[in-house]
């Protein structure tokens, strides 16, 4: 049986991976900038080591519910990056690109629980 969950999990530990190798993708997404980008590499390093954490605790689960358990923090996770990161964008493209994105990643782990609930 495939689980979206751990596909979801996996992709998100690329992206892990891609924030703590090229951390200034999120303040290029922020802001034109050259000035501010930096200040937003923090940020994205903070990203890396607990979207790792969530992604692993996803993969590894025991048990289905554990796994979902994982999920729902990554969903969790996502809204509040778009609370928090939509009002940095210094442009409405910035904003939406950012809303967007976290949004959309929300929405798709949502799915994946979803369809993984369906298939037990």
């Amino acid at each position: 049986m495939t689980s979206y969950s751990k596909i979801m999990s996996a992709a998100s530990a690329g992206y892990a991976v891609f924030a703590l190798v090229k951390p200034r993708h999120l303040g290029n997404a922020l802001t034109k900038s050259p000035l501010k980008q930096a200040e937003y590499d923090l940020t994205a390093r903070v990203f890396g080591p607990r979207d790792l954490v969530v992604s692993t605790l996803a993969l590894l689960a025991p048990t289905p519910a554990a796994r979902e358990q994982a999920m729902f923090a990554r969903v969790a996770l996502d809204l509040s990056d778009a609370i928090l990161l939509t009002p940095e964008g210094t442009t409405k493209g910035a904003k939406a690109k950012v809303l967007g994105v976290t949004v959309g990643w929300a929405g798709l782990n949502l799915a994946a629980i979803l369809a993984d609930r369906r298939a037990r």
